[in-house]
């Protein structure tokens, strides 16, 4: 965990604010107002092709601190945490099906490079509430049908929208339907809005409040990761250390100036 001074100084303007926007708030106040019961689990998916098919030089994201948790986790984790609050334990497997991948593309396409950090993890979360969340990453996946986050609840499901971006659709089933019903938005938050984490650290500086996207939320979100790495090579469940508050649900005027 040698960058994670970085990684607090960074995450709340990169990979944390997209869950300030639309989508995920939208999911927030369905989960507040009690719209699937009490959220007993959740899962979240991030599998996709070999970044080497794609990237020209993509040499870092198989180098140790890269993969596909460290890359993309940050949005699923931190999406997971504002839905569903703190985690005190996780779990999880992890491996590394190609010790050697190809250059697809660019000036060094056809140039091997050697894989030393896992590149499919599997991992599973115990939340402070008692939730379970399972997660799964991977840059070993052709293809895949899964949804992105799912949270499930005594009365019913929500289905996130992609947590790297900051609009819909959100979705909900209620107990006793087979049907999936799109929510409206509850505010017009839904553009690439990477400044979105400045403009609630402004407001909050302002009002005398907590920033939501702040280091204690990033540094949990990324000993998450790190667990998930250790618990794999120790084999044994990996204890939190760190902790942090559920970020409060942004307010419908926020943006407009209020809190």
């Amino acid at each position: 965990m040698c960058f994670c001074a970085f990684y607090k100084s960074i995450a709340g303007y990169i990979s944390l604010v997209s869950v300030l926007g639309a989508g995920m708030q939208t999911c927030r106040a369905l989960i507040e107002q009690g719209s699937i019961g009490q959220p007993v689990a959740a899962t979240a998916f991030m599998l996709k092709r070999e970044p080497e098919n794609w990237h020209p030089n993509p040499a870092f994201f198989y180098q140790v601190g890269g993969g596909p948790m460290y890359d993309m986790g940050p949005y699923y984790l931190t999406a997971f945490i504002t839905l569903m609050g703190s985690v005190k334990r996780v779990t999880a497997s992890a491996g590394i099906p190609f010790l050697e991948r190809t250059i697809m593309t660019g000036e060094d396409a056809g140039k091997k490079i050697p894989v030393q950090t896992p590149t499919h993890i599997s991992g599973n979360v115990e939340f402070d509430s008692g939730a379970i969340g399972t997660i799964i990453t991977s840059f070993d996946v052709q293809a895949t049908r899964t949804p992105f986050i799912e949270i499930y609840g005594t009365e019913g499901s929500i289905s996130v929208p992609d947590p790297n971006t900051f609009g819909g659709p959100v979705l909900l089933n209620r107990k006793g339907s087979d049907e999936w019903v799109e929510q409206e938005l509850f505010s017009d938050a839904v553009d690439n809005l990477r400044g979105l984490g400045i403009a609630d650290m402004a407001d909050a500086l302002l009002n005398g409040r907590p920033h939501r996207a702040s280091g204690d939320l990033a540094l949990h979100v990324l000993e998450i990761m790190h667990g998930f790495h250790e618990s794999s090579s120790l084999g044994k469940h990996y204890e939190m250390q760190s902790t942090c508050s559920q970020p409060a649900r942004v307010n419908e005027t926020l943006f407009s100036g209020g809190n």
